[in-house]
């Protein structure tokens, strides 16, 4: 959205944008617990999730979000109504991805990558590549740390016939599909960076994002589930907000 407007756009599609994601996410999320809600009962690391909200509860804030979903994109544009529940679509077909594929990883990162373009869309009503080559970025940086996250669940997926990438290529190999991904990832917002003629606190900043990454995956070499957790929440919420910060700086600051 910044990089799109130069700077903030109109307050309005400020707004709309935030409701947007905020929609978008809780439709996905509350699909996800209804539609793994037996699953989620077995696996020990998710057995309480099923406690937070009923079925006919989370049935309701599925159709709530998803119909909130669209007429917040009917309000931005008519290209983002257009594609809204294309946008639907993918972020609840991840949830049954596991049922048949071992690259749900890729799914789930599809599901979040499909964001940076529709902020892009808000903004211009049209595609370019610097949002296409940012979404490519978070396909490998959301597999990248979902993939180490997987390996907590490697004896349940392996136990229960669930296609995952931990139980087809195991432990220690799917750790190293993880850093090659977000190499990637690094690779890719060094081009969005290019394409959108960002300047050099931008690039300073991805020595930060790699420095976050390299200890991301050193903390889940260890295996231990603390090891795991750190690296998942602790590691990329820093390359998140570090992201954003350096965007914001280029955007504000170097523009002027």
């Amino acid at each position: 959205m910044l990089v799109a407007a130069r700077g903030l756009p109109n307050w309005s599609i400020v707004l709309l944008i935030l409701l947007a994601m905020v929609f978008a996410r809780t439709a996905a999320m509350a699909f996800n617990r209804v539609a793994d809600w037996e699953m989620d009962k077995l696996n020990p690391r998710t057995a309480g999730r099923h406690k937070l909200v009923s079925k006919p509860a989370a049935y309701c804030l599925v159709g709530f979000s998803a119909l909130a979903f669209l007429v917040t994109c009917w309000f931005i544009n008519p290209l983002c109504f257009v594609l809204s529940p294309i946008a639907l679509a993918i972020v609840f077909f991840y949830s049954f991805t596991k049922r048949f594929t071992p690259y749900t990883q890729f799914f789930l990162g599809l599901s979040l990558a499909i964001a940076p373009v529709g902020a892009w869309l808000a903004v211009c009503g049209h595609f370019a590549w610097p949002p296409v080559i940012l979404a490519i970025g978070v396909i490998f940086w959301v597999g990248g740390f979902d993939l180490i996250y997987a390996t907590q669940d490697y004896e349940f997926d392996r136990k229960q016939g669930l296609h995952s990438m931990v139980v087809r290529f195991g432990v220690p190999a799917s750790l190293r599909i993880a850093q090659f991904m977000h190499g990637a990832l690094l690779i890719c917002l060094l081009g969005f960076g290019l394409l959108s003629a960002l300047g050099w606190i931008y690039y300073v900043a991805l020595l930060a994002v790699a420095g976050a990454l390299f200890y991301e995956h050193r903390a889940a070499a260890t295996l231990d589930l603390a090891g795991i957790n750190r690296a998942f929440f602790q590691s990329n919420a820093f390359v998140g907000l570090i992201f954003v910060l350096a965007v914001c700086a280029d955007v504000f600051v170097l523009a002027k």
